[in-house]
């Protein structure tokens, strides 16, 4: 089961770190058409929908990816002092309440979206159309892998209501840990605070 659970995690995080390849096409995209604007005097009509494609790309696939994280933003003033099995019982039950019915309709209207898109060949409004029902397919594909990593999420509270303790997910990038980092640059707390006490009296300036 637990291998099960982690083959989906994988995946998720090879396609949050695929469509994150989106920000350095999007950042030269950006650079390109700022100086075809101001240094060459030749704007592209079609760049803006080009961009705002590739950005709602880029944050629809990072759902799944973020989820199996457990990065999403949660409201932690008392959930971080909760026992594990507490933890667990409250993420399921707002996984049924919440989570299954939103992400479901989520996943439904959004494919039901794009198959008309595709059945009239929608394409945006500028000089230069650039087809509109690929980037549409995108929310029901996301819609999907959301589904499938929160169902994965739910085996996750089960286990932990079942043996006390969560279990092991994909790790990738983290956030920065101000204790590791004071660790690395061999910095201590008690010299921080000799270096504040020394440059408030200052004004600030050593």
């Amino acid at each position: 089961m637990q291998s099960l659970l982690l083959r989906v995690d994988r995946l998720s995080t090879w396609l949050g770190q695929l469509f994150a390849w989106l920000i350095v096409a999007l950042t030269l995209m950006i650079s390109w058409e700022v100086f075809a604007r101001y240094v060459l005097n030749d704007p592209h009509d079609w760049a803006l929908d080009a961009q705002i494609m590739m950005y709602g790309t880029l944050f629809m696939m990072a759902g799944a990816y973020t989820l199996s994280k457990n990065g999403h933003v949660r409201g932690d003033v008392l959930y971080g002092f909760f026992a594990p099995r507490t933890q667990a019982t409250l993420d399921l039950i707002l996984y049924f309440v919440f989570f299954l019915p939103g992400i479901v309709a989520l996943t439904w209207a959004g494919w039901n979206f794009a198959n008309e898109s595709l059945a009239i060949r929608e394409s945006t409004f500028s000089a230069t159309p650039l087809p509109l029902y690929p980037f549409k397919f995108g929310i029901p594909i996301a819609g999907g892998m959301l589904l499938l990593q929160g169902i994965v999420e739910i085996v996750r509270c089960i286990v932990c209501i079942r043996d006390g303790e969560w279990p092991s997910r994909e790790h990738d990038v983290e956030e920065v840990d101000v204790d590791k980092l004071k660790a690395m640059v061999h910095v201590r707390d008690e010299d921080i605070a000799a270096l504040d006490e020394f440059v408030a009296p200052h004004g600030g300036k050593p």
